[in-house]
């Protein structure tokens, strides 16, 4: 921020020695070091506030993104032929069930016109 090295710091302290009272500067590096502290502070919660509002539009960013991919797996999902399980299986019942009915045939088929006609009829034999 100010690109303070250890030369500049070193002249800044020289100064501070020669500019302000022996008695004084006790009280005055307590305030610089406060001042520091509160930069730092302000500094680190700056990063964060920054920080989290990356995360956020990255976050958002994604979620567009999903967004848009859901949203076309639907669109072409509801293009194709979808299956319905339950739509079928009621269908298949409600035919069934209103289907008309075959009737049965009244008598079964005689057998006489079968096997047993070709052969003799017994009887007394000679």
């Amino acid at each position: 921020m100010f690109d303070f090295d250890a030369g500049k710091l070193i002249v800044i302290g020289i100064v501070a020695l020669i500019a302000i009272p022996s008695k004084d500067l006790p009280r005055v590096l307590r305030q610089v070091g406060q001042l520091i502290g509160r930069v730092r502070r302000m500094a680190a919660e700056f990063q964060g506030q920054f920080m989290e509002a990356m995360r956020e539009a990255e976050l958002a960013d994604v979620q567009k993104d999903l967004k848009s991919e859901v949203d076309s797996a639907f669109a072409a999902v509801k293009t194709d032929i979808a299956f319905d399980p339950l739509t079928e299986a009621r269908e298949q019942i409600v035919g069934a069930i209103e289907a008309p009915a075959t009737p049965a045939p009244a008598t079964p088929p005689q057998a006489a016109d079968g096997p047993a006609a070709d052969r003799p009829a017994e009887g007394p034999s000679q």
